[in-house]
């Protein structure tokens, strides 16, 4: 019995421009807040769950890190909002979670959308909406839920690795930045190895069944996914290294060229995956037509052994009266051992030409 598809609604949401509305499928109960204060002689962090302990640290000659984690609770981003001065529209993208990567420019602030990438103990590519918002002396981030690419950032800015705690916003932005796209290239080459196993798989006619091409289109709708995601970062960073703003240094630009770089190979080897999943179907398709090539051979082979045999079965078995043959003494087994020889001699000439 077949069961009905239950067909979704489409509906616009005209809302008035500005106003905040989480759509996202990941929730979380409260606002957790990660605080990094930090110069280049001294180090602060803690976590919190009250939004108002992150607002103690702007106008001071420290830099200040606030990662807030939980798209959902509106009114603690509002708050965040209305104390940092960002703008409605800024506010409404940041809990947009389809809001596709982008740069816009402020008096006051930079406003950065990307998507981070991960991946889990499950082996599934885990996809997080995220903006950052950098101003002259603070970067606030703001994720989904808990869990991020960050640890080697944060081991940084505690141990005082590199040249981090010496610099300004304008680097820790870059460091963000760089940490998410790092771990693309990540992404990538763990998908990648998805897609060579399948493409060894199906070269070797191993695991060829029925389940392959809802494999593959899983591989392409994924490979999309990731594209769609990671795409448009490229134009965003190219964008960040020509920005005219006064809190991005010169020689942060530098950086940001080489970050640019970054983005660039990890898009070409997207597309490169992208083509390679393209063409599996195709190879997926020749391995069904030989296989039933091979099949109609053997078919054929059989059928063509048999043409001359059933001939000879046909002219024997009439029933007529005067055939010499059927008053021959071993008449029988003369005809059947004609028949062997020539079913062997079809046999060696099919050999010789290869065609078994």
């Amino acid at each position: 019995m077949k069961t009905k598809q239950k067909k979704k609604s489409y509906k616009a949401s005209n809302l008035p421009p500005g106003t905040m509305a989480y759509k996202g499928k990941k929730t979380a109960t409260v606002t957790d807040i990660d605080i990094i204060n930090y110069s280049i002689d001294r180090h602060k962090s803690f976590s919190s769950n009250d939004v108002r302990d992150a607002f103690n640290f702007q106008g001071n000659d420290h830099v200040t890190w606030i990662n807030i984690n939980g798209l959902n609770k509106i009114e603690d981003i509002e708050q965040v909002g209305l104390h940092y001065n960002i703008h409605p529209l800024t506010l409404e993208d940041i809990v947009n979670t389809s809001q596709r990567p982008k740069l816009e420019e402020f008096d006051t602030y930079m406003f950065i959308v990307f998507k981070m990438l991960f991946i889990k103990n499950d082996e599934d590519i885990h996809y997080e909406h995220m903006s950052l918002i950098i101003g002259e002396d603070y970067v606030l981030t703001f994720q989904e839920a808990d869990g991020d690419v960050f640890d080697d950032l944060r081991d940084r800015l505690n141990t005082a690795k590199g040249r981090i705690r010496s610099q300004g916003s304008d680097y820790l932005m870059y460091t963000i930045l760089d940490a998410v796209v790092d771990n693309y290239f990540t992404v990538i080459e763990a998908f990648g190895d998805r897609v060579e196993d399948m493409e060894s798989s199906l070269f070797q006619g191993h695991n060829v069944n029925d389940t392959t091409p809802g494999e593959i289109q899983k591989l392409k709708r994924e490979i999309l996914k990731i594209r769609r995601s990671i795409y448009p970062l490229r134009e965003v960073i190219n964008r960040l290294e020509k920005a005219d703003c006064a809190f991005i240094q010169e020689k942060t630009n530098s950086y940001l060229r080489d970050l640019y770089d970054h983005i660039i190979q990890v898009n070409e080897s997207v597309d490169l995956y992208r083509e390679m999943i393209w063409s599996l179907m195709d190879m997926y398709m020749t391995i069904i037509s030989n296989k039933m090539n091979e099949i109609m051979k053997v078919l054929t082979i059989i059928a063509t052994i048999f043409i001359p045999l059933t001939f000879i079965a046909g002219i024997y078995g009439m029933n007529f009266t005067n055939m010499p043959e059927l008053h021959t003494k071993n008449g029988y087994f003369i005809l059947l051992g004609a028949m062997l020889i020539l079913f062997i001699i079809m046999l060696i000439y099919f050999r010789r030409k290869r065609w078994l």
